[in-house]
């Protein structure tokens, strides 16, 4: 087999490929700080957040209650508000002032005040009110203290007026107070709880974080270690564009795909999280997220010479990245042009995906529109993978002739100085 036959060539492309994913393997391992974010950050971030809302749904929010009409109708309304799972009656204070002195020192969280003349109201058949004081800084205690005050005020409204009802029959009676009714029916996440809707987003952010963090602080350790600050080194393993960027990739794929079954497998199962995704799934969004996110970052890698400018950029990136999916915020109310920006994030459309199809029962065909964009992302950052390396070998390989020009100079002076002195 000659070594200019088509088959000799793939056959060394493949060996120098292996040769480059066990030398990028061997040096994940060896470096403490790619495996952290590899390994530790990803194992143990995801079981941070999941005990933080394991919870799920806010119990026992503290209420102070103003009672100025210390009538058996008030009594009855404060006895069926502190019956709920979901506030806790603390105090009883004698005015308003007081009642809010304790919020401002957060001791409770919210005031229900029922003014003097609440029960003489009702029974003169005029509209008595309420008022129901929040802390609108923690929006799930205000939905606790104000939907429990909604609901308590709803029975007691029923009772009020069956009670008044001049029907002869009980369901005539209730046709009365209540022509019209509502059923509510949770289509998505069905549990209420926070860590349903917000842990999946997370779990898939943390995944593209910590690997553009790895991929980041393993460049910059390649940089450090090499003489000319060059990312790739010269050898004649490093002789081809896409055994290069094939055999570094395949290192940080199979260590991710581990992980990326981790979050997506383990820590649902751990937590009881809702999950209705299938395997077949899993497997059809995160292989284009993971690759999609691989070669982004091995392009952004390319840009970066110091260690310390990767947790400067990442960082940064974290917070705005949740916001930017359409998770915690409405994507309909983020600017276009910011909306323009998440879509060069890998963590937009993977997070959009497998949200949907984890917590909304989708299906890859639902997702079509993230699935294709994440596809679209693996093929456009490989090939700009493919050109940021390729400006990096060339200025590698002028790094090694201007050494090795310099070298010849030195030997050729070195033997003229010889020369001389003889």
């Amino acid at each position: 087999m000659g070594k200019d036959s088509l088959i000799f060539k793939i056959n060394e492309g493949v060996q120098d490929m292996c040769y480059i994913w066990a030398r990028e393997m061997k040096n994940t391992i060896k470096d403490e700080g790619v495996l952290i974010f590899f390994i530790l950050v990803p194992l143990l971030y995801p079981l941070l957040y999941s005990w933080i809302y394991n919870n799920q749904v806010v119990r026992d929010v503290p209420v102070g209650i103003v009672d100025m009409s210390h009538s058996s109708l008030s009594r009855e309304f404060v006895r069926h508000y502190d019956a709920s799972p979901d506030v806790k009656v603390e105090y009883f204070c004698n005015n308003l002032d007081e009642a809010k002195a304790l919020i401002g020192k957060q001791i409770i969280k919210g005031v229900i005040y029922i003014p003097n003349n609440f029960e003489q109201q009702v029974n003169r058949h005029e509209q008595a009110l309420i008022s129901v004081y929040c802390d609108m800084s923690i929006m799930l205690n205000y939905k606790a203290i104000y939907q429990t005050a909604t609901a308590v005020i709803g029975q007691m409204n029923s009772r009020i007026q069956l009670s008044q009802s001049k029907n002869y029959t009980q369901r005539d009676e209730e046709i009365s107070i209540k022509p019209l009714d509502f059923e509510e029916v949770p289509i998505f996440n069905s549990s209420g709880g926070y860590a349903d809707f917000l842990i999946p987003g997370v779990l898939m952010l943390i995944l593209h974080q910590t690997l553009l963090l790895g991929i980041g602080l393993a460049a910059g350790t390649a940089r450090e270690n090499n003489r000319f600050r060059d990312l790739v080194p010269v050898s004649k393993h490093y002789n081809g564009l896409f055994r290069i960027v094939l055999g570094k990739s395949l290192c940080y794929f199979m260590i991710y795909c581990i992980v990326g079954a981790y979050m997506t497998l383990v820590i649902p199962k751990m937590f009881g999280f809702v999950q209705i995704i299938e395997a077949k799934e899993i497997l059809g969004i995160m292989v284009p997220y993971i690759l999609a996110t691989i070669f982004f970052g091995m392009m952004l890698s390319c840009t970066i010479r110091y260690r310390e400018n990767v947790m400067l950029l990442v960082v940064f990136t974290s917070v705005p990245l949740l916001f930017l999916s359409g998770i915690s915020w409405p994507q309909s109310n983020i600017p276009g042009a910011w909306r323009a920006i998440a879509c060069f994030f890998p963590a937009t459309f993977g997070i959009r995906g497998f949200v949907r199809l984890n917590t909304m029962g989708a299906t890859l065909a639902d997702v079509k529109q993230e699935y294709q964009a994440l596809w679209i992302q693996v093929v456009v950052y490989f090939f700009a993978t493919c050109a940021v390396y390729r400006y990096q070998i060339i200025h590698a390989r002028k790094h090694a002739i201007e050494r090795l020009n310099m070298m010849k100079a030195k030997a050729i002076e070195a033997k003229a100085k010889n020369k001389k002195n003889e």
